[in-house]
This record gives C-alpha cells, structure tokens and sequence, in this order.
C-alpha cells in the first residue's frame, strides 16, 4: 500500500546514479543516466530535487552512500519517486531479492521507483 505523507509533493523526485565508472570512458555511463533521468523526469512532470550518485559495485544498496541518501528522503517525505535508469541500479540481477527489498521499502514510505530505460518506461514504475 502506497501511502504519502501531507508534506510529500508529488512531483519531488530524487534521481539516483550508480553507473559503472569504466576505464575507455569514466563518467560517461553516469552521465548518460543522469541525462536520461532528467529528461524522463521533465516528460513525466516531475522536479528533481537532488541527484544522488554512486558508484556501481557495491551489490547490496544499503551499503552504499547515496542509496542511505535516498532512504533518508523516502523517510523525511522529501521524495515522492526514486528514478533510476533500470532495477540492476539498484541490486544486481544476481541479488534481485535485495533490490524487490528496498523496492518495496520505498513502496512502504509513499515512494514510487521509476525506471527511466524505455523498455520500463513505458510500465510506468515498480516492474519486478
């Protein structure tokens, strides 16, 4: 059950990269999720209000920095909606259950995940 919170607008979006950094071209996986992830926000009305980065490795999300960041948000209300470019952001495929785990404790906080890649687009939010 998805529930908000009086304070939480709707349209407050926080988008989150964790893009491998890559030897050939550091920076350019984050930095064409970072573009994609604003121009999804702008057709689907929404308004980030922070972009929160981390790099990709870490397998489980609760490890990571930015992704304490986004629970942060989820919790105080500051977010409506976590956008992310596909599920593997947030866990590897190889540890789906840790990324159906803070898919539905966003879920629990009021806040949609919204998947910016065009195949989950197109879904909407929350595709496991």
């Amino acid at each position: 059950m998805m529930t908000t919170t009086p304070d939480q607008d709707e349209r407050a979006a926080v988008l989150y990269v964790c893009a491998d950094h890559g030897r050939l071209l550091p920076g350019l996986a984050a930095e064409r999720a970072e573009k994609e992830g604003r121009a999804f926000a702008q057709q689907q009305g929404l308004v980030i209000t922070e972009v929160i980065k981390d790099e990709y490795g870490i397998p489980d999300p609760c490890r990571r920095a930015g992704w304490q960041r986004v629970r942060e948000m989820a919790k105080t209300g500051s977010a409506a909606s976590v956008i992310v470019r596909w599920p593997s952001s947030i866990a590897p495929d190889i540890l789906a259950e840790l990324r159906r785990r803070e898919v539905r404790w966003l879920q629990s906080h009021g806040v949609r995940v919204r998947y910016t890649w065009a195949p989950l687009a197109t879904t909407g939010s929350e595709t496991e």
